[in-house]
């Protein structure tokens, strides 16, 4: 067993493929399945299950995941203090969403390609719980969360700042015109949302759908682009960060209905409890946390 099996056992666990683990650690996908084979073998036990032709961690490969994290950390740490003017260099492997990634990571992503380009970010779609779960384990080397709460077990987190929220309709809908939209008001309305297990999603089903009559039907859509497109044409409203609808709000194809979001939430960076932080880590969560901190306070 050494390091580079288990960085590759590391990025197979994260990215549920050989084939995405090989293209992203550069090796051919025959190197990938043989580093594997290898550990497996030095260890007696099979790390992954192919089920229904996808890739899953075995039990033994669940159990290692943890430690095989540390291990890779305590080898970055061991290298950035042999070399400690050595250039950042490697994958992390980082947790978000779709707003973050497409509204507030294009300048941090510039910035790393101009000022760390041997250091690779590798950006994974992931719901909040998903998120958690991922940076406990050690598959995720940060993550991005947007919640109410900002303690979580098992992991450490810094609010970069409140997300602004915009409830949603077409220009032409009945409650665009309104000074003030109650809460009342939206219960006769078709709410278009991304899927459950967002937190702005589950906040507003629960407002909605507080008892006091039959259920608000949600309609999920698998993304904010196909919600703004859905929205706009006229097939319900939607709870969006601000920053998702704010260019078709300007321009009048979207109306921000004058309605007062009952909850807060936060978007946080966020990493596992209790490790040390690597070179490239400690890099990663300074720079984002000043780029987007920033970006927060200036609205």
């Amino acid at each position: 067993m050494d390091i580079r099996q288990l960085r590759t056992f590391h990025r197979v666990a994260a990215l549920g493929s050989f084939t995405r683990a090989a293209a992203e650690l550069n090796y051919a996908q025959s190197s990938v399945t043989a580093q594997i084979k290898s550990l497996e073998v030095s260890l007696g036990s099979e790390l992954f299950e192919r089920v229904a032709g996808k890739v899953k961690l075995s039990p033994a490969g669940t159990r290692l995941l943890p430690y095989a994290g540390q291990m890779l950390t305590l080898a970055d740490e061991a290298r950035g203090v042999a070399s400690p003017d050595a250039q950042p260099e490697g994958v992390l492997t980082i947790g978000t969403m779709e707003s973050i990634t497409s509204y507030r990571m294009p300048t941090v992503l510039e910035f790393f390609h101009h000022r760390y380009p041997r250091l690779q970010l590798a950006l994974r779609p992931s719901l909040c719980a998903e998120t958690l779960h991922s940076l406990r384990q050690g598959v995720f080397d940060a993550g991005f969360l947007m919640e109410a709460e900002t303690q979580h077990s098992g992991v450490q987190s810094e609010v970069l700042g409140v997300e602004p929220m915009a409830l949603v309709a077409a220009p032409g809908h009945r409650l665009a015109s309104e000074v003030k939209v109650a809460t009342e008001d939206l219960r006769r309305e078709s709410v278009l949302a991304p899927e459950a297990g967002c937190a702005y999603r589950e906040l507003l089903e629960a407002e909605l759908n507080d008892g006091s009559g039959e259920p608000v039907p949600f309609l999920e859509f698998g993304n904010i682009e196909a919600i703004k497109r859905g929205v706009g044409a006229g097939l319900g409203i939607s709870l969006l960060p601000r920053m998702a609808v704010a260019a078709e709000v300007a321009s009048g194809a979207l109306t921000q209905l004058a309605w007062e979001t009952p909850f807060v939430l936060y978007t946080q960076l966020a990493w596992r409890r209790g490790s040390q932080l690597s070179r490239e880590r400690q890099v990663f969560v300074e720079q984002v946390i000043d780029f987007l901190s920033h970006e927060y306070r200036e609205g």
